[in-house]
């Protein structure tokens, strides 16, 4: 693998060489050093009639599906699980003149081409992921602000701002095969040369501002080098030592069409999903996809940390869930904040839970301090990480499960009530790639080898239903035990300290028939806050059971009627 990318290397200053001189060679070089970037995407296009219908937009549709499956989008956006499968309704099709006049009419500095491949990528978001779409709508009200700010900064077109949609479905979670992370999908060595911070405790390019401003810095290094905005767009996606290779090795055309067939099959569909991107966020109205608005508060404040700070010490005082921090500050890879008085770090929060902090501050750094930071120090990384050592297995049971399509390691630790980290190491997995058909080996609680088994003849739809139900009468308190034990994870699970807190924070009361429980509203909690007090009780059978529709119509003082799942 070294020996591939050294040769990529040098077949990228091999080619900056047949290009230019100078100063502005110097500026390629850089670019080609910084890494290449994510080899994940699709299809192209030209002239209509030049570039034949390749369907290949599998991957765009992946990350547009991984994206509903993250944690925020699954609790903020109140998704049922039956909304996560791909949509197969709106099959509205339009002629290609509807297509082209609407291109047209955008202003643009980019341009925005059609032909039957920007048609099929059109075709994706809005017949056949119409629900991803309506998402991003509603993500895109809380990032674009950010690519907007930093696109003017350093005076880029406006419609870069759609090019995440097509890195990372706008996940900042995001984690390519090829080891591209974050919103913009940066590899490693390219972050690095953007000053990005990558260390144990830190990855900035999961920061959404960091990487935004890191990106579109490159962007205009990028179109330094190629003055034309598709180069820049193919260049961002393979690196510039494959576009240039693909320059060359078509006469030394500087045109995207005309050097098309050059590129990796991959990069060839990265500009055709932009132009589909751009028409689908300007015209989603006309195909009836409308905004989803996330349940939770998307107003946020960054605040400066100058001292370590664990997410639990947040969590456990001012009752914020651990993962909405970790969503809200994805920069933070092993939930501690590594601040100190040489170098204070950003914690974004809610704005609603800005006071709360600031009138606890003092408290929250002194919340099981010697715990978190024993001697006042971080914990070292070997002792770290021999606290998330391998569960043992000794009186599991053992279940091999068949991998689906539409799988990850993610959604299968959360069916299997484990971590992904025991999921890896059961399995050998290095990263975080799986296939499918592949056999993975599972080690679930005594007693629930039969109850798991079944999941491999159940569609990814019950999967999803069975976690907010208990496996086996027998079954609950053993993994009520595993709960307290180790922590989990997966984002559908409840940590430990959330459970050791639940009944402290509940205050119910029940009716004559003892059949409902009544829980009254508190300042901070939504529907999803409040189901987790309920061990199989989910944020929709509460607004149901209430008979509420209106996800963020919550009152201070409000009852709510709930039924405890036996």
């Amino acid at each position: 693998m070294r020996l591939l990318k050294l040769t990529f290397l040098i077949l990228a200053i091999v080619g900056i060489n047949t290009l230019t001189s100078g100063a502005k060679k110097e500026n390629i070089l850089k670019a080609c050093t910084i890494g290449i970037a994510s080899f994940d995407t699709l299809s192209g296009y030209e002239k209509y009639y030049m570039i034949p219908d390749e369907n290949v937009d599998k991957y765009f549709s992946d990350k547009l599906d991984s994206m509903l499956k993250s944690w925020y989008v699954q609790n903020a956006f109140l998704l049922d699980s039956t909304e996560l499968a791909e949509a197969d309704t709106l099959k509205q099709t339009l002629p290609d003149s509807v297509y082209i006049q609407r291109l047209q009419s955008m202003q643009s500095a980019v341009s925005l081409s059609y032909n039957s491949t920007v048609k099929n990528y059109i075709a994706m978001y809005t017949n056949r992921k119409p629900k991803q779409v309506a998402v991003m709508l509603g993500l895109a009200n809380y990032y674009f602000p950010l690519f907007e700010e930093a696109l003017a900064k350093y005076g880029l077109p406006m419609e870069l701002k759609y090019l995440p949609i097509i890195e990372s479905a706008l996940n900042p979670g995001a984690n390519s095969v090829a080891s591209a992370v974050g919103l913009w999908q940066f590899m490693y060595p390219t972050g690095k040369m953007y000053k990005l911070e990558i260390s144990t405790f830190v990855d900035e390019r999961r920061d959404p501002i960091k990487a935004t401003d890191a990106a579109v810095r490159y962007l205009r290094d990028l179109y330094n080098i190629y003055n034309d905005w598709h180069l820049v767009i193919a260049a961002y996606n393979c690196g510039p030592g494959n576009v240039n290779k693909a320059i060359k090795r078509s006469g030394n055309a500087r045109d995207y069409w005309k050097i098309y067939y050059k590129l990796p099959k991959e990069t060839r569909g990265y500009v055709p999903a932009f132009i589909a991107a751009n028409y689908v966020m300007n015209f989603y109205q006309s195909h009836n996809i409308y905004p989803r608005t996330p349940d939770f508060p998307i107003i946020t404040d960054t605040l400066m940390v100058n001292d370590y700070l664990h997410f639990n010490q947040i969590a456990e005082v001012i009752g914020i869930p651990v993962d909405q921090l970790r969503t809200l500050n994805p920069q933070y890879r092993r939930d501690i904040i590594p601040a100190s008085k040489i170098k204070a770090y950003s914690l974004v929060l809610p704005q609603e839970e800005i006071s709360a902090y600031l009138e606890n501050e003092s408290l929250i750094h002194k919340h099981r301090r010697t715990e978190f930071f024993p001697n006042n120090e971080i914990v070292n990384p070997q002792s770290k990480i021999a606290s998330i050592e391998p569960s043992d297995i000794k009186g599991r049971d053992k279940v091999i499960y068949t991998v689906k399509s539409g799988d990850n390691l993610g959604v299968i630790s959360a069916w299997f009530r484990v971590r992904i980290s025991d999921l890896k190491y059961w399995n050998r997995i290095n990263k975080n790639f799986i296939k499918v058909g592949q056999k993975l080996t599972v080690y679930v609680p005594e007693g629930h080898g039969e109850y798991f088994s079944h999941f491999n003849k159940m569609s990814h739809s019950e999967k999803q239903k069975s976690l907010n139900k208990k496996p086996t009468t027998s079954a609950t308190q053993n993994l009520a035990s595993v709960a307290k034990k180790e922590p989990v994870e997966s984002s559908a699970a409840t940590t430990a300290s959330e459970s050791k807190n639940t009944d402290k924070e509940v205050l119910t009361e029940k009716n004559s028939n003892e059949e409902f429980v009544y829980y009254t509203v508190r300042k901070g909690d939504n529907f999803w806050s409040i189901a987790q007090k309920f061990p199989g009780v989910s944020n929709q059978d509460i607004m149901k059971l209430n008979n509420i529709r209106q996800a963020n119509s919550l009152m201070v003082g409000q009852k709510l009627k709930i039924m405890p799942k036996t």
